[in-house]
């Protein structure tokens, strides 16, 4: 049986259960991530920032220092955070129950004890009251069980995600994590630019410069519970009307909306994700007026 379609790899992710867990990560990865954001190559949309799921966990992947390769690896299962060079160091930190600050003093001693030099902007994104990580003590919590379990679920609906993908010859992202918003994501591209956001960020403005239809998972902060989403931007008109089943249209968040739980439960997890995927995609691509013929597998 495909790892996808195993119900145990759908476990239960109830955010109250592990609210606390789940806001200590988040900040974790933003650590490892704006590291990965300085040493990794410029790319379009940020995707030089992103984390990737593992067999682990999630992985910065390779990122060029000087004359190496360095590596930084959550994982989830021995419950570790890797460090690796490709001149054949490695470090390790457990992950336990630690401040923020002292996970950051941590991973940059690491760093430096193999020869990385690295500054990062500590001012956290994408989270209410950010507060700097060299002094972030009051998030300090970690879950071996609660994050091995959001890492299971990432693990067994990335090649679902990978498969929609795959059907779509056009310009799209990787399946990627995005750690400010600590989301798993695929986007697809029409080929046109979009209209400019008006007052929109330097961040934003390069995230959508070009017309997209996203599609991911939020274990939780989002829509407030475990949800898979997906929206068209620019919106087209009428969007909000179109029948998606799976899911339904969120007016709150201007998004399609699939809770996780639905999926989980479903006699085939693989095929309710996928028919979410492409209804919505459907939906947006229809009335935006893309050239699907062209676009498409």
């Amino acid at each position: 049986m495909e790892a996808a379609a195993r119900k145990d790899n759908w476990p239960s992710l109830a955010l109250n259960d592990w609210a606390d867990t789940y806001a200590t990560v988040h900040l974790w990865t933003q650590i490892v991530g704006k590291i990965r954001l300085r040493l990794a190559p410029p790319v379009n949309h940020w995707w030089h920032c992103t984390l990737y799921v593992s067999p682990l966990g999630l992985t910065t992947s390779a990122m060029p220092y000087d004359r190496d390769l360095v590596e930084i690896e959550f994982d989830f299962v021995n419950h570790q955070l890797h460090f690796r060079k490709s001149n054949g160091e490695t470090k390790a930190l457990p992950l336990t129950s630690r401040s923020v600050a002292d996970f950051y003093k941590e991973v940059m001693a690491i760093l430096k004890s193999l020869g990385v030099e690295v500054e990062i902007f500590t001012k956290p994104q994408e989270v209410p009251e950010p507060i700097p990580f060299e002094n972030d003590t009051k998030h300090s919590t970690y879950d071996p069980d609660y994050a091995n379990r959001c890492w299971r679920a990432l693990a067994s609906m990335e090649p679902i995600f990978a498969e929609f993908r795959g059907r779509f010859v056009g310009k799209c992202s990787p399946v990627h994590f995005y750690w400010g918003s600590f989301d798993l994501a695929c986007t697809r591209f029409s080929g046109k630019p979009a209209p400019p956001r008006p007052g929109a960020d330097l961040i934003t403005r390069e995230a959508y410069s070009h017309e997209c239809i996203s599609a991911g998972f939020w274990p939780g902060i989002g829509f407030g519970s475990p949800a898979f989403y997906s929206y068209t931007a620019p919106a087209p008109p009428g969007l909000e009307q179109q029948p998606v089943e799976p899911g339904f249209y969120s007016p709150q968040l201007s998004e399609f909306v699939l809770p996780y739980d639905d999926v989980r439960r479903s006699d085939s997890p693989k095929k309710t994700l996928l028919d979410f995927l492409q209804r919505t995609y459907e939906a947006g691509a229809n009335l935006a007026g893309w050239n699907r013929k062209e676009l498409e597998r």
